[in-house]
């Protein structure tokens, strides 16, 4: 017995560590006033780094803040998935019950995954998205809980951490920015050699400049002596000292041990071994105890007093007297919560377990699964698949370790820890041929294999096949990132299929090719869907088919829109249909949808997509919830439906949140930014563009997001800085997956920043080679801008030289071009109208009529920039070859693109409007006038009793034809008025015209009573 000194092998002195203390106070602080902080902890075994965040929760606590503790488990070699966080979230739970479950309100399934006290998970719906979406939520969930309180997380033993827990750590790290959080993170620095998993994370945390990380040295020779004196309550001799500082080297723990070895007059301590001095006082345990120690060094970093006391097989009174001498002899420790037991030192923990004899190892491994089989509940439900897989796995008994395998991939596949479920397939495919066949035979794909389609055989009686071992480890793979390692597994199953004639699941394992191939930049994925289409051709409805025409649907949408992709996304939705393929079909139907529109049944294809919005946010389909959201935006963007399309957008943005799709988020962010682009809310733009960057996961965000900060800053003149955001977008899409949606907004911009820069060849050259591409259908959206950006280019440069030769080509080309263009939309009518006078004018022949035909379609579109370009244009045209009775006309045209153009900011177009009024000595601010008489609106507005009449059949809701027939006017006229009104009122369309004139009352109802439809 060690009498006083068996409680005081951790010295009651915090030696040390001030300047790490200090540091981890001054994150404490920070925190509290709003900023998440980060910090990893390093160092080697047994240097402090457990005892420095015991001291720094201690005064935490005293300082009012919530401390969670969780430790990255080992069992084995094995680690659990989510561990530590799922600990960490118990005891936050504990501590602030209400709080947390206010924070994870309707989001309970999800967060059960994590948390399995929340209730029953959610359907397994696996997806790319479900990995990112749990971690989302969970960075949600803490955001919420932070927000009023200060609270600790302290991961520890981050070097034991299985690759999920590690990926949400990761996530968390780069992702929370607001609440009173401080994360720890503790790691041994000394295992992290240069394959070691956590490097890379490590590597990548580096690069964050909000994560700070600290390195604890070993002690110096001041601090090995008060270490010291706390444990043997009295200043040693200074040769002990010496000796115990030389031996350890500073180390704290094997101070620790040295100074107990010492102090019992044991000199094995200071031999040459320092695991003989770990082990020592283990031996020196009676054999009951050591027997205790042994077997908890088996079962994993804590072991459950049930468990333990049915692996022991000892009398509990024997097994109580065995604890309490490991426990006296400071070798194990009651775990935290009082339920089990652990080493109070992992490396104690290491020596003993690598003291156990080959047999021994196995045997008690044995007896733990055999106890764990015999009794589930001996252990936390969570743990329960995971800890059985690896006692029997290191049991050496194939037999029953490979049932066990697969249902912990099952569970951890559950809980969307595909890192793990990945390695466990892996294992059962290395236990597979071990395994006899009698066993093989009762497993079965239904439970192990599900996102592998039983191909028209029936599960209940078809054994479990290697192959689905490999479809399952393939998504596995690509769901957990792990794109290489699935890629060589699809190569290994299609070289089995080879000698097998099942051409559904070799078109299965092709289409997973294709994906990991896009995924991987190794190339745009068509080969390996036409391989699988050619496959299933003339097979008869599956799930298999179903999805693979989905799949070459919705490339073709994204790549090679036209007919063969609306014949495949129709085809697609009826074999869905007719095999009950619910995902596949709402998929298929908004694929086909957009298709419609692009083909110009807008009507009916918008009809489509609506309707799969509704039904997929009613099932709680996120994936397809986040792509209806992204998609039917952009189509009706795509048609000039700006205004409906943010309302679609923002209503996006909430469900996104809510449900965790952060990469869904950022498309819609960045699908918002263009449509407020369109509708003139530029400065809201920048920002929706900001948030799409930030808040990507992928490449297509960055780009999109990139593209509309280079337009921004090209239209305020900012060419250096649009050129830089021209780059990050070009970089972001990378040349592997081309796509018209990707290259042609970044062609128009290479055309749009070389006629900026006077680079007038360059745009030509660029516009030449995209034109030798072509424009595939449905892809107006981005050609119409293009061509009229390139017009504009040719226009502007009429008057140099140097332009002239090659122009005339040039034009042609584009001419060519706008004739094999659709306009199905009012949008694209308008733009080709605009396109054509950029011809004209490019050739000198530009003139009023052809102008004011562009205003008046532009007119009714909400677009301001739009409508203030042509509207400037037709001031041109005014001036130039009109009379001195246009001069007033073309006054109004001017302050009204002056007014947008500096609303915007658009620097070019407000200088054009400027030097063009200067030149023609027109005044862009009207004459000052006589107040107006109280209680006229009309008049206090600037309006004429002609603009008043004009304004009243605009609130009615007629067009510009009927207006002229109600008075007497021309069309061209009526447009006139209705610009200047538009500009006096300040508002960008008739609309808001109508709506300004209501709110002041300008009109008695009667007399906004409409006539027949004009």
């Amino acid at each position: 017995m060690l009498g006083a000194v068996e409680t005081r092998s951790v010295s009651p002195v915090f030696v040390g560590r001030a300047e790490e203390l200090g540091t981890l106070h001054d994150a404490l602080v920070r925190a509290c006033e709003g900023e998440p902080q980060a910090l990893l902890i390093g160092g080697e075994a047994g240097v402090g780094k457990t005892r420095l965040v015991e001291e720094f929760a201690a005064a935490a606590r005293e300082r009012g803040a919530v401390v969670a503790l969780g430790g990255c488990v080992e069992i084995g070699a094995d680690g659990l998935p989510f561990a530590p966080f799922s600990t960490a979230l118990r005891a936050l739970r504990r501590e602030l019950p209400g709080e947390l479950a206010a924070a994870a309100a309707g989001q309970e399934e999800e967060l059960a995954r994590l948390l399995p006290e929340l209730g029953e998970s959610g359907a397994d719906r696996h997806d790319e998205d479900g990995m990112a979406r749990l971690f989302e939520l969970t960075a949600r969930l803490l955001e919420r809980v932070t927000a009023e309180h200060t609270v600790v997380l302290a991961l520890e033993d981050l070097h034991w951490a299985d690759a999920s827990t590690r990926h949400l750590l990761s996530y968390l790290l780069r992702t929370l920015r607001t609440g009173r959080l401080v994360v720890l993170a503790t790691y041994r620095s000394d295992d992290i050699h240069r394959r070691h998993p956590l490097r890379p994370l490590l590597a990548e945390l580096d690069r964050l400049r909000t994560i700070r990380r600290l390195e604890l040295a070993r002690f110096n020779r001041d601090e090995v002596s008060r270490q010291v004196t706390g444990i043997l309550a009295h200043e040693p001799e200074p040769e002990r000292v010496d000796a115990i500082f030389e031996r350890s080297d500073g180390n704290a723990f094997f101070v620790e041990e040295l100074a107990v070895a010492a102090h019992e007059g044991c000199r094995t301590g200071l031999t040459d071994s320092l695991r003989d001095l770990l082990l020592v006082r283990v031996e020196g345990l009676p054999e009951s105890a050591q027997q205790v120690a042994r077997i908890v060094a088996e079962g994993g970093s804590t072991v459950e007093y049930r468990l333990l006391a049915a692996v022991a097989r000892l009398a509990e009174d024997d097994l109580i007297e065995a604890l309490r001498g490991a426990v006296n002899a400071n070798i194990l420790v009651p775990a935290p919560g009082g339920d089990g037991y652990r080493f109070r030192h992992s490396l104690v923990r290491e020596a003993v377990s690598d003291d156990l004899l080959p047999g021994e190892r196995s045997r008690l491994n044995r007896r733990y699964a055999e106890a764990l089989e015999s009794d589930p509940a001996l252990v936390p439900a969570d743990q329960r698949a995971t800890r059985l897989a690896s006692y029997w796995y290191h049991a050496h008994d194939a037999a029953k370790a490979l049932p066990a395998v697969l249902e912990a991939s099952v569970e951890a596949r559950r809980r969307h820890a595909y890192s793990e479920q990945l390695r466990l397939l892996e294992r059962a495919m290395e236990l597979w041929d071990a395994a006899p066949d009698t066993v093989r035979r009762t497993l079965r794909p239904v439970d192990h294999a599900e996102v592998y389609p039983p191909c028209g055989c029936d599960p209940a009686t078809t054994a479990l096949r290697h192959l689905d071992l490999l479809a399952e480890a393939a998504v596995a793979g690509r769901l957990c990132g792990e794109r290489e390692r699935a890629l060589k597994i699809t190569k290994r199953a299609l070289r089995l299929l080879e000698d097998e004639d099942d051409s559904l699941r070799t078109a299965w394992f092709w289409i997973q090719r294709s994906r990991l191939v896009q995924g991987l930049a190794r190339g745009d994925g068509w080969k390996e869907i036409a391989t699988a289409q050619e496959l299933v051709r003339g097979l008869p409805p599956s799930e298999v088919h179903a999805e693979v025409l989905a799949t070459a649907a919705h490339w073709s949408m994204l790549h090679e829109p036209g007919p063969d992709a609306l014949t495949a996304a129709e085809r697609a939705v009826e074999y869905a249909r007719m095999v009950g393929a619910h995902d596949i079909e709402s998929n298929a139907r908004l694929t086909l949808g957009g298709l419609m529109v692009d083909a110009g049944q807008i009507d009916a294809g918008l009809g489509h997509m609506y309707e799969v919005r509704d039904e997929v946010v009613a099932r709680g389909l996120a994936a397809v919830v986040g792509r209806s959201h992204v998609n039917l935006p952009s189509v009706l963007e795509g048609v000039g439906r700006s205004e409906e399309s943010v309302g679609i957008l923002r209503e996006g943005l909430r469900l996104t949140g809510t449900m965790g799709l952060r990469d869904a988020e950022a498309w819609i962010w960045s699908n918002l930014a263009e449509s407020l682009v369109s509708l003139g809310r530029w400065d809201e733009a920048a920002e929706a563009a900001g948030n799409a960057q930030r808040r990507g996961q992928t490449a297509g965000p960055h780009g999109s997001g990139a593209n509309c900060l280079a337009f921004l800053a090209l239209a305020r003149g900012q060419v250096p800085e649009a050129a830089r955001y021209l780059a990050q977008g070009r970089a972001a899409y990378g040349p592997h997956d081309p796509m018209p949606q990707h290259d042609l907004p970044v062609s128009w911009l290479t055309i749009a920043l070389a006629a900026a820069e006077g680079r007038l060849a360059d745009a030509r050259a660029e516009l030449a080679r995209t034109l030798e591409s072509g424009f595939p259908l449905g892809t107006q959206r981005y050609a119409w801008p293009l061509l009229l950006r390139a017009a504009t280019a040719e226009a502007d440069a009429r008057a140099l030289p140097a332009a002239r030769d090659g122009r005339e080509q040039v034009l042609d080309s584009i001419l060519s071009t706008v004739k094999r263009l659709t306009t199905h939309a009012p949008v694209w009518r308008a733009h080709e109208q605009w396109v054509r006078a950029e011809l004209h004018r490019a050739e000198g022949r530009s003139t009023p009529d052809t102008w004011s035909e562009v205003v008046t379609a532009f007119e009714p579109l909400s677009r301001p920039y739009d409508l203030a370009r042509v509207r400037y244009r037709l001031a041109e045209s005014l001036l130039t070859s009109a009379g001195e009775d246009e001069r007033e006309r073309a006054t109004e045209l001017l302050r009204l693109a002056h007014a947008v153009a500096g609303h915007l900011g658009a620097r070019p177009l407000a200088d054009a409007a400027t030097a063009l009024s200067r030149r023609a000595r027109l005044p862009l601010t009207p004459a000052t006038r006589p107040g107006p008489a109280p209680g006229d609106p009309a008049e206090a507005l600037g309006l004429t009793s002609r603009e008043r009449d004009v304004l009243r059949l605009v609130a009615a809701g007629h067009t510009n034809r009927r207006i002229a027939q109600e008075l007497f006017i021309s069309p061209k006229t009526a447009s006139v008025h209705v610009s200047n009104i538009l500009g006096k009122l300040g508002v960008s369309g008739r609309g808001e015209a109508a709506a300004v004139a209501h709110r002041l009352g300008l009109f008695p109802a009667e007399m906004l009573m409409p006539g027949p439809a004009g």
